[in-house]
């Protein structure tokens, strides 16, 4: 059929004649209208179109046949081919799939081997007993996502004695990392692989329970307090003192002391219940829960330490034990990049609610619209308390302006 269009041409002498195909006529001659009356008379008009007419002759149509044929046997000799091939292979199914098996769990061996390798990895020590003792454990992803910069590892050393250990600190810091990586080093060391550690002694765990992320079901009609909710009550109704907990944020979906409150009965649930005291880490913004480790034998205060200099700020992303102050949400939000006048509100609007211990207060309703002159911190204004204006002369006091007026506006 592909040689039958030139064929055609040189037999009839028709430039424009062309061989085509569809589904309803399968196989045509197609010639244009003007040199239509020099068709063969053995051409079979089959269909006229505007500016062409279309034929078929018996000998394309036994091509046709042949071709259509061809088609039909060519799939069932293929599907003959596979069931026989099948057949074939399920008589060594069992080898095949030990040696997938095998190749899988080597692949996996080798993965683990590799990163071990380059990440300085340490077999860990797993045991029947109840210890968790990681030291300098680090998290396998975020260490490898820092470029230029070192991962700063941190010790997870639960004393004997210590159940729930409450973290404390501000946003952006690394809690949320501290809890991730414990978790991970945990299950690394349980399946077999070394561990993101210089040393690691790990208790056997029956099951890693975590509670991290806020996220809306509202398919399912549920709030994200809802979803934590239902998620902490999971935790409680399951967990053994085998189990590993990782709670982050537990109690923020709601308002202050609602969350609070909720977060301060779960830990003393988990402290008290004598099939529960599960080792747990408890990530929080409430300080007040710090107060639980004067209560509560089993509680220790972990933070993570900040350094303060020239008015600013630097994470260290280091747990050490204590619990935090001060959170730095003001301070994070500035960096965040919130404009100065809404930094500065907050910081006034923190002030007075230190003040009243948290208490509803009246607010000035035009302090909101004013910006502070001198804020209290003022260089300027401490300049200015320390002046004595009766000895000062004229053209001391037009000096001392044009000085500040260099100092301060640039």
């Amino acid at each position: 059929i592909a040689n039958l269009e030139a064929v055609e041409r040189e037999k009839t002498g028709i430039k424009t004649l062309k061989v085509g195909y569809n589904k309803v006529f399968g196989y045509y001659i197609e010639i244009s209208r003007g040199a239509a009356d020099r068709a063969p008379e053995h051409y079979i008009r089959k269909q006229t179109l505007v500016n062409a007419e279309r034929f078929i002759t018996p000998e394309m149509k036994e091509y046709e046949t042949l071709v259509l044929n061809a088609e039909d046997r060519i799939r069932e000799i293929e599907l003959r081919l596979f069931k026989e091939i099948c057949a074939m292979l399920s008589k060594s199914a069992f080898s095949l799939l030990n040696t997938a098996r095998a190749l899988a769990e080597l692949d996996v061996l080798s993965a683990l081997a590799e990163v071990a390798a380059l990440g300085g990895y340490c077999k860990p020590e797993v045991h029947e007993g109840g210890e968790l003792e990681i030291r300098d454990g680090r998290h396998p992803v975020v260490e490898q996502l820092l470029k230029g910069e070192r991962y700063i590892p941190n010790d997870v050393i639960f004393e004997k004695g210590e159940i729930v250990r409450v973290i404390t600190g501000p946003n952006m810091s690394g809690k949320s990392t501290y809890l991730r990586q414990t978790a991970l080093i945990a299950l690394m060391a349980q399946i077999g692989s070394f561990v993101p550690a210089d040393s690691a002694r790990i208790g056997l765990v029956d099951r890693i329970f975590t509670r991290i992320g806020a996220q809306d079901e509202i398919h399912a009609g549920q709030s994200t307090f809802m979803v934590e909710m239902i998620e902490a009550a999971n935790i409680l109704h399951h967990a053994t003192s085998r189990s590993l907990l990782i709670l982050d944020e537990i109690g923020r979906g709601t308002s202050t002391y609602d969350g609070l409150s909720i977060a301060w009965g779960i830990i003393e649930f988990i402290h008290n219940h004598p099939h529960l005291r599960a080792k747990t880490l408890f990530a929080t913004h409430y300080h007040e829960l710090t107060q639980l480790a004067e209560l509560l034998p089993g509680v220790r205060n972990y933070n993570v330490a900040v350094s303060e200099a020239d008015n600013k700020v630097v994470f260290l992303h280091k747990i050490v034990p204590g619990g935090a102050d001060k959170s730095y949400g003001i301070h994070v939000a500035q960096l965040a990049g919130l404009p100065a006048p809404v930094i500065q509100r907050a910081n006034e609007i923190m002030a007075e609610l230190e003040k009243s211990s948290g208490r509803a207060m009246r607010i000035n309703p035009h302090a909101a619209q004013q910006v502070a002159l001198f804020p209290e911190t003022s260089p300027l204004l401490d300049e200015l308390k320390e002046i004595d204006v009766n000895s000062l002369s004229p053209i001391e006091a037009l000096n001392k302006l044009y000085e500040w007026r260099k100092k301060y506006t640039s």
